[in-house]
């Protein structure tokens, strides 16, 4: 186990249930603490992750304190300064508003991990993932490419699913989406 803990990092749907330090700069560095590292090298990895979500200014702020799009990216903070190799995200779009929503796809379109993302935001899916497992009444539907199974209408019928807002005419104009191959 503390060598997936090293490889893989996990990011709850709700990060109240990751959040329990007094302050976001205690809950990034827990984990890197409890690795055995050495003092400075928690405070370089807290700053760090820190910085790479733009969440320094919440360093010393109550988790409790905080919005849930800040909730979120500190949330994903904890997990990168593990320096993982793969990101696991439940839900990571769950209960943001659009803005805080953008501003997290944003940041996960430039991680390097590799990502395993579940999720029911398939406009989230689209944007971010290069392939796509469909499941449906506890097995696989589909293991392909996202834009392929995203022009899938049976499948995506099977596994209840719609296509992503994304790749949908405008209801008021038809307007064609701004990237109908995606």
């Amino acid at each position: 186990l503390p060598d997936i803990r090293r490889t893989v990092g996990m990011v709850f749907q709700d990060p109240d249930d990751q959040l329990f330090m007094p302050t976001v700069a205690e809950d990034v560095g827990f984990g890197p603490l409890n690795l055995g590292l050495a003092p400075e090298e928690v405070a370089a990895r807290v700053h760090a992750a820190l910085a790479r979500v733009a969440a320094e200014h919440l360093a010393e702020r109550p988790p409790y304190r905080l919005s849930g799009g800040e909730k979120r990216v500190v949330a994903i903070a904890t997990v990168l300064a593990m320096e993982p190799k793969v990101l696991v995200m439940d839900e990571p779009s769950s209960g943001l508003d659009p803005r805080a929503r953008r501003r997290l796809i944003d940041l996960l379109e430039g991680f390097e991990h590799t990502r395993l993302v579940a999720t029911h935001d398939l406009d989230l899916a689209a944007t971010l993932c290069e392939r796509t497992i469909v499941l449906g009444r506890g097995r696989v539907l589909a293991d392909r490419p996202t834009t392929d199974v995203f022009r899938d209408d049976a499948l995506l019928e099977a596994g209840g699913l719609e296509r992503p807002l994304g790749m949908l005419a405008c209801p008021v104009c038809g307007a064609a989406p701004a990237q109908a191959d995606a």
